[in-house]
């Protein structure tokens, strides 16, 4: 019996590396994803078999030899030498145990890396763009996979049924992936016809599923090497091979889940659940409520709601649907998946994608945003900088050549919206792409040609009316057309980058208190001059009044003297007296003055000159009258 099973266990082997190492070349050639990634599957299940059979065959030893060991231990008559059977006298069960303590472990680490770095390689190939070719022999490769799944299918029932009991505990490792490859061989089968029917991607998503599967399938089994090391160890109590999967043993054998829940349903409510009638009914009617689930599931794709602003196109088997390719907002009825896909898209919605800088949403609530933090996924851009003369004096001490360029952090928000939905779908493989790219080509001209202090600072406005012309311009030649309009480009949170941002403040710091000194110069040369026009001006008008009034008080002086012959000439007493009565209230105009008055005297003045009279001021001898 225990020869039958390693014979078994040897054909699992032999089965699965044929098939893998087969299946693969076959795939290879045929470009078929998702046949390669159920290849990839078997390999993994041939490493397990390998090691599953050879651990078969250590425990084979170890039963021939404690049968050796009790029939010489019968046959010395109990003698001394064998009364114990301790592992010392046991070179396979050490070898065995050995082989469990350490191998086991290793292979199951080896395992683990396997199916993580495949995981990794295989989403990875498969998300690079000249994945996805045609296939070849499609016919054959259908054949071969099913031909494959078929075989796969016998063997695996029969060791899994084996498997089942206690002692051939080995056999399910290998048995389980035999199930699962099986069922993977079909679907890949299937994939190679969906292709064939009209339905190019199913391939690629049938093998990016197998991906993720592997992928769960690595989480497994380091979730299982991480519970080895804490699981209780019993004496006599035969645990399971850690490098087998619970996963992939409850995909290859799901008649298991209700053998499982019988049990955890049991244990838990004290009873026998699973002898009751509504547990026996759904055992036995779950085939036909899932497929009932599943025809309901069918049935709600065939009817596709479109929302007020959006548009569909209908395809059926990848291509469009005649008289039928838009669909208006409503409700439409179509054949279910995968026959007719609908496929939505925001038509009447103006869309917006960035160039440049992409925003942080987190750093787009603070109230106050400086250049020198980081708040934006920064895209560096060259832009012009003219100012040559300031680059070449900052260098003049280190010899060293800066190009006339700068970089800078710019955002560019462009919004559009489709107006030609067959053209945007149709005429280009990825026209959201395109009208990225022919966007980000006209912002890198636009950025060569413009100066860093005009992007920053005085011409945003005009420069993005510019971009949103030139970008218009450049999608409208673009052949087939791409049946976009683009309304609008912005030009926000533009700043040098975050690293430099202190150095640029001090550098504009420095260029604006140049200026203004330059301008305070020129200030105060404009006042100077004008406060030295305004004294020239004063000086020379004070000299010409001057000259005026001395000319004036000349020629009065001359007239006067002329006036004053005659009159001298008339009264000599009276223009003597008045000549001197003139220059006397000149002379004591700002002194203080008196004038007493008699009664009885008649043409007496007298004069005084100070605070306290004086008396020989009061006898003023006055000349009579001629």
């Amino acid at each position: 019996m225990e020869r039958s099973i390693q014979k078994n266990g040897l054909i699992n082997l032999l089965t699965l590396l044929a098939v893998a190492v087969t299946a693969f070349a076959l795939a290879h050639a045929g470009h078929a994803l998702a046949a390669t990634l159920a290849a990839g599957f078997t390999g993994i299940g041939a490493l397990v078999a390998i090691v599953s059979w050879f651990q078969m065959r250590l425990e084979e030893r170890e039963r021939a030899e404690r049968l050796e060991f009790g029939e010489l231990a019968r046959a010395k008559g109990g003698s001394s030498l064998f009364e114990t059977a301790d592992s010392g006298n046991l070179p396979a069960q050490q070898s065995r145990e050995q082989f469990e303590k350490w191998f086991v472990p290793a292979f199951t680490v080896v395992l683990l890396l396997l199916q993580a770095v495949g995981a990794w390689l295989a989403w990875k190939w498969l998300g690079q763009a000249g994945t996805v070719v045609a296939l070849k022999q499609p016919m054959l490769l259908m054949s071969l996979l099913g031909i494959f799944a078929l075989m796969l299918f016998l063997l695996g029932k029969f060791s899994s049924t084996i498997a089942r009991l206690e002692n051939h505990r080995l056999l399910r490792p290998a048995s389980s992936y035999m199930l699962l490859c099986a069922y993977l061989s079909a679907v890949a089968a299937g994939a190679v016809a969906a292709v064939e029917a009209g339905a190019p991607n199913v391939d690629l998503i049938v093998a990016q599923v197998l991906t993720v599967l592997l992928a769960v399938a690595a989480v497994e089994t380091a979730l299982g090497l991480i519970l080895e090391i804490y699981r209780p160890r019993v004496k006599g109590k035969v645990g399971r091979p850690i490098y087998e999967s619970r996963l992939l043993g409850l995909l290859a054998h799901p008649e298991d889940v209700f053998t499982t829940a019988a049990h955890t349903f049991d244990y838990q409510f004290g009873f026998k659940v699973s002898d009751t009638w509504i547990f026996k009914f759904f055992e036995k009617a779950l085939g036909w409520l899932l497929i009932m689930q599943f025809a309901v599931l069918m049935l709600s794709t065939c009817v596709v709601f479109i929302d007020p602003g959006e548009r569909a196109l209908l395809e059926r088997w990848g291509k469009p649907v005649e008289g039928r390719t838009e669909l208006a907002p409503g409700v439409h009825f179509k054949w279910p998946y995968p026959i007719d896909n609908a496929f939505r898209y925001r038509t009447e919605q103006v869309q917006v994608f960035t160039i440049g800088s992409q925003p942080d949403p987190d750093k787009a609530r603070e109230p106050v945003i400086l250049w020198t933090q980081a708040h934006s996924k920064e895209d560096l851009l060259l832009v012009a900088n003219k100012d040559q003369v300031s680059v070449d004096s900052a260098n003049r001490g280190s010899g060293r050549k800066t190009p006339p360029v700068s970089l800078l952090a710019v955002s560019f928000p462009v919004h559009y919206n489709i107006t030609d939905l067959r053209a945007y779908a149709y005429n280009h493989e990825d026209s959201g792409q395109l009208l990225q790219d022919l966007a980000t080509r006209e912002v890198v001209r636009f950025l060569a040609a413009s100066d860093i202090a005009e992007v920053m600072a005085r011409t945003r406005q005009q420069a993005a009316a510019d971009l949103q012309r030139s970008i218009q311009s450049a999608v409208d030649a673009v052949q087939p057309p791409l049946g976009v309009t683009v309304h609008y480009i912005g030009l926000q949170d533009i700043h040098p980058p975050v690293s430099v941002a202190p150095e640029f403040q001090r550098a504009v710091s420095a260029a604006q208190s140049k200026q203004a000194q330059i301008l305070a110069a020129q200030a105060g040369a404009i006042s100077n001059r004008a406060a030295a026009d305004a004294r020239a001006f004063q000086l020379v008008a004070q000299a010409e009044a001057e000259r005026q009034r001395a000319e004036v008080n000349v020629g009065a002086r001359a007239a006067l003297f002329t006036n004053q012959v005659p009159a001298y000439a008339a009264a000599p007493s009276v223009y003597l007296q008045r000549a001197y009565l003139q220059s006397f209230a000149k002379a004591t105009a700002p002194a203080r003055k008196y004038v007493i008055t008699t009664t009885n005297s008649r043409d007496v003045i007298q004069f005084d000159l100070q605070d306290k009279i004086r008396t020989d001021l009061l006898n003023v001898t006055v000349p009579p009258k001629n």
